[in-house]
């Protein structure tokens, strides 16, 4: 059952999504609107560091504290449909994260849509990794992370990364997964009057401009359709009112065809990325489940 909490908020969230009418807006615009937002409203909790750094020109950021377990990390891809959002919008999740797991995490800021399309999220995710290898840290000590698009990000170059024969990172989770921008699933359809974020015409339009020209099923935008054989332990979370329900819902049959061990919840009454709403109490749950998953895929025991 919902909590009361999360009814009101809904209704403030589709509120404020009209009012802002960013569909209206040039990308640019929308931008500053959106990390405009996110820095007045956003809040680091208590004691969490953060460290800004470049990796081979890529802005990222450590985020920690002084509980962080040495030698492990997050790495979190940003959600925002390959056109929006940065550390901004995204650093007091992560932090949240980094909090109920114990473990540090890396924010990079890759290149955003439709400036920067297919492939060079992909490229900077991949580049942001293998500069991780070269620091020391295992394979088997890297998570990938990432919220809807983020989501979609990170099968996509853990896709890559098997073919090339590169070691592979210990777990995904994926929040909201975006993985099938063709628009398949029966949810764009049953949950457009549902999902307070997300509409289908505008999540459809968005998929053409990350594309930028190339085929919405290719598997590497599209990671739904892409073979999963040998992929690392899946941990998925997905709300029953959004749109991106069935992309959920697919990635997680086609990874357990394919002989990968999947961890799959769909929160009831949730809309896309409810998780990132700091003190609703599901979002605070999903957090601690996220958490509760990475230490038991690092080990670690307190």
């Amino acid at each position: 059952m919902p909590s009361i909490s999360s009814y009101f908020l809904k209704k403030g969230i589709k509120a404020g999504a009209k009012k802002l009418k960013l569909e209206e807006k040039e990308v640019g615009e929308s931008r500053q609107v959106i990390d405009s937002f996110a820095r007045k409203f956003s809040k680091l909790p208590k004691g969490c560091k953060v460290e800004q750094i470049e990796i081979e020109g890529i802005y990222a950021e450590w985020i920690s504290n002084n509980q962080s377990v040495e030698g492990k990390v997050i790495l979190y891809l940003h959600g925002g449909g390959y056109l929006y959002c940065s550390a901004d919008t995204h650093r007091t999740l992560a932090a949240r994260i980094m909090i109920d797991s114990g473990v540090k995490i890396l924010l990079p800021e890759y290149r955003l849509a439709p400036e920067h399309p297919f492939p060079a999220a992909i490229e900077d995710t991949l580049t942001v990794y293998r500069w991780l290898l070269k620091q020391g840290y295992n394979s088997s000590n890297i998570i990938f992370a990432g919220d809807s698009a983020g989501g979609g990000l990170s099968l996509a170059a853990t896709h890559v990364l098997r073919d090339q024969y590169d070691p592979l990172p210990a777990a995904l989770v994926c929040l909201s997964p975006w993985v099938d921008l063709t628009s398949s699933g029966k949810s764009y359809k049953e949950n457009s009057e549902k999902d307070p974020y997300l509409r289908s015409d505008l999540v459809r339009k968005t998929a053409q401009q990350y594309a930028g020209g190339e085929s919405l099923d290719n598997h590497l935008i599209s990671p739904v359709f892409a073979d999963l054989s040998g992929f690392p332990t899946m941990f998925i979370q997905t709300g029953s009112i959004e749109i991106l329900l069935s992309d959920a819902q697919l990635l997680a049959d086609k990874a357990r065809q394919a002989g990968v061990k999947v961890h799959f919840k769909v929160w009831k009454g949730m809309w896309h990325v409810w998780q990132i709403s700091a003190g609703l109490p599901e979002a605070n749950k999903a957090v601690k489940e996220i958490g509760h998953f990475v230490k038991k895929t690092f080990s670690i025991s307190r």
